[in-house]
């Protein structure tokens, strides 16, 4: 009896394990339409190869680099091994879960480039990006991710012994979101901004080229984040409504915040729900649900304010807002998970705010230097932007050698 318990455990398990898994891989469908909905036709092909070739990069770049780093564990093993593979030790029945683990945390770690596509859209070399998002998701992101969540305690003991407890981030909003946006922000900075978006020192809209793409990307983004955040979970023993219930509660803050303050621009409350999204990762499974709602409308609004602001004032073109969304509003996710996951405002307690502050700072810290340093080497060496004439002509043609409605071209 006792066996066939632990048999289905462990099938259930690892079954859980793999329908996470799916539904994060579901996500990257996600930012492809989000991202091809938001550039001109004439980039739009473009946006899609990125997305997928950095899957296919950074799957196989986690699966042999990332993964052993974060959590010591490799796959140099015969295939009779590999299904038994339970936290790196040989286990009967273990059903391949190391292996749908790395399948589960590869979906995290192809999110870092799939972030940065959007911000470097419309204007930046196929091959030198697709170079960086295997070191990001190979190399930088495993090594952070080594120290929050993997086999590397010294960062987290110090934040308990400093704090009287670690740093809190259930799902992501800084190892992954924070991480992604904040390594965009000096990519989009040293790639420089797209022709025609000022001249003459004035700011000119340049249209985005489908809204119902955009928010098919959206949709998407929002259905897979369940799978994102619940099965963050790893098992059916650890799974929780209150994660659920709690990253429906910040999506739907981030959509009504942005409904009003953005005077209802789709563009903003499809962003808006993302924002919420990722603003109660961290702490989706210690906040009450309406703490879960603030926190996603006070995500909506970085956003909102947050996008004007770089574009508007600092003039960075960010295409997709990347930085304000994934690495601003995850930031807030991290700090916020200290904020009302305290008993006091009805959360679960077991945070601790300078610690969340410590660490969030410390994500900001290595991304940004990770991506001025990778991105530097890249543009001093092979370049990493389209000649203006490629750009002028868009990176389908440019690139792909075919536009997204190739039809066009034989009538």
């Amino acid at each position: 009896m006792n066996e066939s318990i632990t048999a289905l455990q462990q099938s259930g398990d690892a079954l859980f394990l793999m329908l996470g898994a799916v539904m994060i891989f579901a996500m990257h469908a996600g930012f492809a339409f989000l991202e091809v909905g938001t550039v001109r036709e004439k980039n739009q092909v473009n946006a899609m190869g990125k997305i997928i070739a950095d899957w296919g990069v950074s799957t196989l770049v986690y699966f042999l680099i990332g993964f052993p780093i974060a959590y010591g564990i490799h796959f140099w093993l015969g295939a009779d091994q590999l299904v038994q593979l339970f936290n790196g030790e040989q286990v009967v029945g273990a059903r391949g879960f190391d292996l749908l683990h790395c399948f589960f945390l590869t979906t995290f770690a192809a999110c870092i480039p799939a972030i940065i596509s959007g911000g470097i859209a419309e204007r930046a070399k196929f091959w030198p990006q697709v170079f960086a998002g295997g070191i990001f998701a190979g190399l930088g992101y495993p090594l952070f991710e080594s120290v929050i969540w993997g086999r590397h305690h010294f960062f987290q003991d110090w934040l308990t012994q400093t704090f009287g407890m670690g740093f809190h981030d259930y799902a992501g909003s800084v190892v992954v979101h924070s991480m992604g946006g904040w390594i965009a922000l000096p990519a989009v900075v040293i790639l420089g901004q797209r022709i025609g978006r000022w001249v003459n020192g004035k700011s000119q809209d340049i249209p985005i080229s489908n809204i119902p793409f955009l928010s098919l990307g959206s949709w998407i983004l929002a259905v897979g984040w369940f799978g994102f955040n619940v099965m963050s979970a790893q098992s059916f023993e650890g799974i929780s409504g209150l994660v659920a219930v709690n990253s429906l509660f910040a999506m739907v803050g981030g959509i009504l915040f942005a409904l009003v303050f953005s005077k209802n621009d789709p563009g903003f409350v499809h962003n808006g729900a993302l924002a919420g999204l990722i603003a109660i990762c961290a702490g989706s499974d210690v906040v009450h649900p309406f703490g879960a709602f603030f926190i996603g409308g006070i995500g909506a609004l970085i956003f909102i304010f947050g996008f004007k602001f770089e574009t508007e004032k600092l003039r960075v073109d960010d295409v997709l807002g990347v930085w304000p969304l994934h690495g601003i509003t995850g930031s807030w996710g991290g700090i916020a998970a200290g904020i009302f996951g305290q008993q006091a405002l009805g959360g679960l307690g077991g945070v601790s705010l300078p610690a969340q502050v410590f660490g969030t700072v410390a994500a900001i810290g290595w991304a940004l230097l990770l991506g001025t340093v990778v991105y530097s080497i890249l543009k001093a060496t092979v370049g990493i932007r389209l000649t203006s004439d490629q750009e002028e002509r868009g990176a389908d043609l440019s690139i792909h050698r075919i536009g997204a409605h190739p039809e066009r071209h034989f009538r």
